[in-house]
């Protein structure tokens, strides 16, 4: 979508695009998605610090999430528009404030509004990934997208351990604290290395906005890459909510711990990441999303015929990690070479689609096991992971 809004595209051949340069790209977006995690584990202690309901309490991670959807609608895509360098730098700034805000609050209101303002904030990871995949350029674009991916689901997986080991041993109030100034002095690297990259487009706020469905209507590629990745995240959302319930019944009989600790297992998916952007540089985006599809669905498969088995278990969750993160590295690499003006407003497009996505799943997949248990859960993701594959094999067709 070029119109004369649109500016020269400098970043594109910027130099200096280094291993470390991503690597301290993935490690600030792993360092700022983790903050919308921490306050997870600490919920029950939250809510005997301030003699509070846990039902009001619960509000602080509900808040959190909130503000990360609306910060992908609001503030995700000003990357198109303003200095991607500035930008990122100033917003894990205000990351930083917002977290120690709520190490020092003094009841649980501020608490409230602390958190919903660390969830909007904490969206400066998806600032991140399209100013990777802007300064990659197209033959190095997957790699570099798939590592800088890589730390953010290592963010995602470790800040609940993290975090219930520093409450547990520590203070909440000290997590808090310490996260602040883990991203404050993340900011001053980020604006200190980061090299600038120039706006792309000349457009006003609420044109940017506005664009957001026009680009949609635009792009059917960027319509299947979001359905593509919204079902099979749905189903790997439904499969970590009813885990931990599902863990607690015979034949496994174990507590939420255990439930925490196999999401370590997940560590695959991390690994994984860098390995698919490299596959999908050099051998087709489109068939690497399909190989994800047909690996989550396969996990879904394993759990159907084995559900008692530890086994089945633990290679069921790596089929699904590396298969859900195989498909949003290939998704975003073919998401963001579709206009080079509009790389922050599309991945803001891909992700609100996504993320849509996993929360019908986490709906859909509540009242699935209560209606028919673990078989249910299974039989739903088996349908979203080989839907998904349906929608890419069918549209590939089409294209």
């Amino acid at each position: 979508m070029h119109d004369s809004t649109s500016l020269p595209l400098e970043a594109d051949d910027a130099p200096g695009l280094g291993r470390g340069t991503v690597a301290l790209m993935a490690a600030a977006a792993g360092l700022s998605v983790a903050s919308i995690y921490y306050n997870q584990p600490m919920l029950g202690i939250l809510a005997r610090r301030f003699a509070a309901d846990p039902s009001a309490v619960s509000w602080v991670a509900v808040l959190t999430q909130l503000g990360y959807a609306a910060g992908l609608l609001l503030l995700a895509p000003l990357g198109d528009r303003f200095e991607r360098r500035a930008l990122v730098g100033l917003t894990s700034l205000a990351l930083a404030v917002a977290l120690m805000a709520a190490a020092f609050t003094p009841g649980l209101g501020l608490l409230l509004v602390a958190s919903l303002l660390i969830g909007l904030l904490a969206t400066v990871a998806q600032q991140i990934v399209p100013m990777a995949a802007q300064l990659a350029g197209e033959e190095r674009r997957g790699s570099v997208v798939g590592t800088v991916m890589a730390g953010l689901l290592a963010g995602i997986l470790l800040s609940r351990t993290i975090s219930g080991l520093v409450a547990e041993y520590g203070d909440w109030r000290a997590m808090f604290g310490g996260a602040g100034l883990a991203v404050a002095a993340m900011s001053a690297v980020l604006l200190a290395r980061l090299p600038r990259v120039a706006p792309v487009t000349r457009l006003s706020y609420p044109a940017m906005l506005a664009s957001l469905g026009r680009l949609y209507a635009a792009h059917a590629s960027l319509r299947r890459a979001g359905l593509v990745q919204g079902l099979l995240f749905g189903a790997f959302v439904a499969f970590w909510s009813d885990l931990a319930i599902f863990l607690e019944k015979p034949p496994f009989a174990q507590g939420s711990a255990v439930a925490g600790l196999l999401g370590l297992v997940g560590l695959a998916g991390v690994a994984a990441a860098p390995l698919a952007g490299r596959l999908a540089d050099r051998s087709g985006k489109g068939r690497l999303v399909a190989w994800g599809a047909a690996g989550v669905a396969a996990g879904f498969g394993l759990l159907w015929l084995f559900p008692a088995s530890w086994a089945a278990l633990i290679a069921a969750i790596v089929l699904m990690d590396v298969g859900l993160q195989a498909a949003m590295v290939a998704n975003q690499a073919r998401v963001y070479a579709l206009d080079a003006t509009a790389r922050s407003r599309l991945n803001t497009v891909f992700m609100t689609v996504m993320f849509v996505g996993g929360a019908l799943g986490t709906a859909v997949g509540a009242r699935v096991f209560a209606a028919w248990g673990w078989a249910g859960v299974c039989a739903l993701g088996l349908a979203c992971g080989l839907g998904a594959l349906a929608v890419e094999v069918r549209g590939a067709a089409r294209s």
